[in-house]
């Protein structure tokens, strides 16, 4: 495993590091994951740290915690301008869970299957009890 962080969490407030937290708690691969906030920072501003932080990790994907807001139109605009970046939108902690566990995985591909473990980990009750 890499000591370089292979995705950017940017989320409010302080969601991301929370989940990167978690991640980190369960798996032990939190340092895969390299959380940001949007803490006091304008569309521009958000934007030109994202930036940063990607050339500075390395990473080449990025989980914004909604598909709409400031963090994923920063996301949108970075992924756009780094070739072969992936966006990942509304993420969740089993999409973070699944991404750090495969980093045998090419980043893409596993930001990709992670957000489809994402959308398969909501269910509701009582009908996921129903659905065995």
């Amino acid at each position: 495993m890499s000591d370089r962080a292979a995705a950017i969490v940017l989320g409010h407030g302080s969601l991301a590091e929370g989940m990167v937290s978690a991640v980190e708690r369960i798996t032990g691969r939190g340092a895969r994951l390299h959380p940001m906030s949007n803490d006091g920072l304008g569309g521009a501003d958000l934007a030109a740290r994202l930036r940063d932080a990607l050339k500075s990790t390395g990473a080449t994907v990025v989980f914004t915690d909604l598909p709409a807001g400031s963090c994923n139109t920063a996301a949108l605009r970075a992924v756009h301008e780094l070739p072969g970046a992936v966006l990942v939108m509304g993420a969740n902690l089993p999409a973070l869970l699944y991404f750090a566990m495969h980093d045998e995985l090419p980043a893409a591909e596993a930001a990709r299957e992670s957000a489809l473990k994402g959308g398969a980990a909501l269910k509701t009750y009582p009908d996921a009890a129903r659905a065995g």
